[in-house]
């Protein structure tokens, strides 16, 4: 841990009459933040780049315009892509939060403003008026924030998380699933079974939503729908659309707006 992250850390938690604390930071594409824990829960908006979030059983992509949730004592780890700009909030686990376990939101516009101006007075005080205010508004939006599909599961078995990890480091890679069993000493046979019982999809299935989800971030960098589709090894441009649709609930072309 840094020596900048040791002094946040135990600023926030001398100071009993703070109800959220606030963090800006900008990261370099690449750039690996080491899985670490918080004694605060935690709500991390991206106003710039794109992030892989690991945490739990997890894996999540965070485009801008969305924020992960992740509660006080998760263990989580993040990569950059891209320039990232990125904003997060604190709150302690004495606050009564209409969320409780890690999601993917939707930013509404109200709620992008709340964060920024939150970020912008560095903190709220319980002992101010207007901040009880301001964090009464801050948690109606948090809890009426949509959730986004946009979670991936990991499997359990190391033989399959490891199979997993690749998966998600090279997305578009060609790797056959038997490739991969001979690469990291399983058989095919029982990855598929542990990619269907600990996942609740078939290891085809799986990987398929890893690149629409993947493409998500290649959207979130400026890339054409057309590239996005075939660096994610779609043969076409309406399979991946229609895929898309079916899986997020629009096309990607309105995705790149909310973006």
């Amino acid at each position: 841990m840094s020596p900048e992250r040791q002094r946040f850390i135990l600023t926030i938690e001398q100071e009993p009459f703070l109800c959220v604390r606030s963090l800006a930071a900008g990261f370099a594409s690449g750039h690996v933040i080491e899985e670490h824990t918080h004694h605060w829960h935690q709500l991390i908006y991206g106003i710039a780049g794109a992030m892989t979030v690991y945490a739990a059983r997890f894996s999540w992509m965070i485009p801008p315009g969305r924020a992960v949730f992740l509660p006080a004592g998760c263990g989580h780890s993040i990569r950059m892509w891209g320039e990232v700009a990125m904003r997060t909030l604190y709150f302690p686990v004495t606050l009564a939060l209409p969320v409780r376990d890690c999601r993917v939101v939707s930013v509404t516009p109200l709620l992008k403003e709340l964060i920024l101006r939150v970020v912008e007075i560095t903190a709220l005080d319980s002992r101010v008026a207007e901040h009880k205010r301001l964090l009464g508004v801050l948690i109606d939006e948090i809890g009426a924030a949509p959730e986004t599909p946009l979670r991936i599961p990991l499997p359990a078995d190391p033989r399959a998380l490891s199979v997993a990890r690749h998966v998600l480091a090279t997305p578009s890679a060609g790797d056959t699933l038997d490739q991969l069993a001979r690469l990291y000493g399983a058989s095919r046979r029982t990855l598929e079974r542990l990619f269907l019982g600990e996942t609740g999809m078939s290891f085809g299935m799986w990987r398929q939503k890893v690149r629409l989800v993947d493409s998500i971030r290649l959207l979130a960098q400026g890339k054409p729908v057309t590239d996005a589709a075939f660096d994610s090894g779609y043969s076409s441009v309406s399979a991946y659309v229609a895929a898309f649709k079916r899986t997020f609930g629009c096309t990607p072309g309105r995705f790149e707006l909310l973006c």
